[in-house]
């Protein structure tokens, strides 16, 4: 892998300085490397962490599909891709996409009006898309706004996607309050669609936990109620906030938390856990995806409630995972210090849920580590360095290629939202914690919290 980095090292350097310089004319308090600085690879890290939120911020702005404004499913360099898939939307990777587009204007890539009209754009979109009780589909066609089903029976709403899209929309309306009138205008919108999320009736009829899908030709056949610990704690935190259709605190505490059952935890590299893995894998702990979706906007410092404390949870886990790739279990080739982190990816046999143990098949997911910079700065800092001074060839325009595998001499030029997205948006978030600010202060958000007996610290 590192052989074939060095041959293509000249393109990647004057490629990367373009990008500084382009950020430099866009915010002058940021300073490039000299032109022999960067050839050389002696990056600043502040230099690293613009041009991996640049690109990846790419990938919703310059990648986004063209009629929507929505972040498309996948794409992949090489032009490979099953039939009609370009023209897919995805809800989820387009909530982050939002935030990162945020993230675009802070660090001077985009201006403000310029986000207005790709948020009116997107929002509009939104509005005229097909809705299952106020909750969007998994997928969409960007096209004609048609659910574009993401299994059979997985052909209506999903509350899942649908919170990530909203934790998103309220990030931004709480950016333009106070705006213009188009900007004022932006916020009323976005109200709109959240007022107009039916979470209550995702309870089935009022049981005292969240279905993550319904359909209007299968109804609840998928069922897949929402409990045990995943990357799911923000829906119920949206559910509780709504203003028109809330929850009962019940659904929390008795079907997300499984009566309690959520806190039996365990230690695994001498960290305990915090919360139970095990209703989902016989492994003691998750992919590194469940420590960052929820948080793009939730801000899990101080965050506590009686089962947990979230910033203990969200560090540990990825503390954990650092750990594990050191040790290194299975001996897979590459993995250390400088090359760790596991979550949902693709992967040689095709996209996997990779984490530590049984599910490890020797495949580093980019987004895990750096996704993590909140929690492991100096750890997610060393395997950025890897990735743009050793590795280049495991960089394309929109940042890190999504997975790789050393052992399998393995990787594609292949990209999906979902994990592009958390990366700027979460280095953001450790930069200067602009999104979770945001997030943090919308009084509907405080109030569900209070609701579920959170508290901030």
């Amino acid at each position: 892998m590192k052989s074939r980095a060095y041959s293509k090292i000249l393109y990647i350097s004057i490629y990367s300085l373009l990008i500084l310089v382009f950020i430099n004319c866009g915010n002058s308090s940021k300073k490039a490397d000299s032109v022999t600085e960067v050839n050389n690879k002696q990056w600043t890290d502040e230099a690293l962490l613009d041009t991996v939120q640049y690109q990846t911020f790419q990938y919703f702005w310059k990648g986004a599909e063209s009629n929507s404004g929505m972040a498309r499913e996948r794409i992949h360099m090489d032009d490979v891709y099953p039939q009609n898939d370009q023209d897919v939307v995805t809800l989820g990777g387009s909530g982050f996409g939002v935030m990162a587009i945020l993230v675009g204007v802070e660090r001077g890539f985009i201006t403000r009006p310029e986000a207005l009209n790709r948020y009116q754009q997107i929002v509009a979109f939104l509005g005229d898309a097909d809705r299952f009780h106020g909750a969007w589909p998994h997928w969409l066609n960007g096209k004609t706004g048609k659910v574009a089903p993401f299994g059979k029976k997985d052909n209506g709403g999903d509350l899942v996607e649908t919170a990530f899209m909203i934790q998103g929309l309220l990030t931004v309306a709480e950016y333009f309050k106070g705006g213009n009138e188009q900007e004022q205008q932006l916020v009323a919108d976005i109200n709109q669609l959240w007022e107009e999320v039916e979470w209550d009736w995702y309870t089935k009829g009022g049981e005292n936990v969240l279905y993550w899908h319904w359909s209007p030709t299968y109804g609840w056949e998928m069922n897949f109620p929402v409990g045990g610990y995943n990357e799911c704690l923000i829906m119920y935190i949206l559910a509780a906030s709504s203003p028109t259709h809330p929850i009962n605190p019940a659904v929390y505490h008795q079907g997300w938390t499984v009566n309690g059952a959520i806190t039996n935890d365990t230690v695994y590299y001498e960290l305990p856990t915090v919360l139970n893995y095990y209703e989902h894998s016989d492994d003691p702990i998750g992919p590194l995806f469940w420590a960052h979706y929820s948080y793009l906007g939730l801000n899990p410092y101080g965050l506590k409630d009686k089962y947990a404390d979230y910033w203990t949870l969200v560090s540990n886990h990825a503390k954990i995972h650092y750990k594990y790739c050191l040790d290194n279990p299975k001996g897979f080739k590459g993995y250390g210090p400088d090359q760790w982190g596991l979550t949902s990816s693709y992967s040689m046999n095709g996209y996997a849920g990779h984490h530590p143990g049984e599910a490890d098949l020797g495949v580093i997911s980019p987004t895990a580590a750096l996704s993590s910079f909140p929690y492991t700065p100096m750890e997610s800092m060393q395997f950025l360095r890897y990735l743009y001074i050793e590795a280049d060839s495991l960089v394309g325009s929109y940042g890190p290629y999504d997975a790789y595998s050393q052992s399998a001499d393995w990787y594609l030029p292949r990209y999906l939202a979902i994990d592009q997205g958390p990366i700027p948006v979460m280095i953001e978030n450790y930069r200067s914690g602009l999104l979770w600010k945001l997030f943090m202060r919308n009084k509907d958000v405080q109030s569900g919290l209070k609701k579920l007996d959170f508290t901030i610290d």
